[in-house]
């Protein structure tokens, strides 16, 4: 039933810029993880809803999700992503420069929890779409960067399914990063300034604004 949904719902959704579309393909082809249709079509939902001036990501991978969001707001909107793999590092930057897009985005090179720290301003709209098992780490790191109505998005939060499993159901290498994921979503469900939702969407997402 849940493929057939998903089915169903591509159907309906608006194609992205021929640009864009190409480089979907080939991230796919060649098996470079990029968010999933859905995920994308509730962003843009997101972003055409809240209107984001300032946008961090952290995970560019080669750029796909930064460019989709540049496509989807204001000329004025500035979005500053930050990836670690220094072998994406090139390709989203040339990405970024073939889309037309450099202007308004920003690639930080280095490990997000580092980096983070060093940004100042704060942010409308944030997507977290990295090593998971850090989320904790960023989530603090970039606490100063949030503000009363800033958006964050977390991805993968299922884990594929893991997360609604034991720990003892998991692969034992794997039960690091489930046991952190879970700590993740306690902690940030609990907070008491920020009003948090769990989404079964693409992989799942987490939804916090700040109050």
């Amino acid at each position: 039933m849940e493929e057939r949904i998903e089915v169903f719902k591509e159907m309906f959704m608006r194609p992205h810029s021929p640009f864009l579309t190409e480089l979907e393909k080939e991230a796919l082809s060649d098996r470079v993880p990029i968010i999933r249709k859905d995920t994308q079509s509730f962003l843009r939902f997101l972003l055409n809803l809240r209107k984001p001036e300032r946008i961090l990501e952290i995970g560019t991978a080669v750029g796909f999700s930064a460019i989709m969001m540049a496509e989807n707001t204001e000329e004025s909107c500035i979005i500053d992503t930050i990836e670690n793999y220094e072998k994406r590092i090139p390709v989203a930057a040339e990405n970024i420069k073939k889309s037309g897009y450099e202007k308004r985005i920003t690639l930080f090179e280095g490990d997000a929890a580092e980096v983070l720290k060093t940004l100042k301003e704060p942010y409308d709209f944030i997507f977290m779409d990295a090593a998971k098992g850090q989320y904790p780490v960023f989530f603090n790191n970039m606490e100063h960067l949030i503000k009363k109505g800033t958006v964050i998005v977390t991805d993968n939060i299922f884990q594929d399914g893991d997360m609604i499993e034991s720990k003892y159901a998991v692969r034992r290498r794997d039960r690091t990063i489930h046991k952190r994921m879970r700590d993740y979503l306690y902690d940030i469900s609990q907070k008491k300034d920020y009003e948090t939702d769990i989404l079964p969407i693409g992989d799942g997402l987490s939804l916090m604004v700040k109050k």
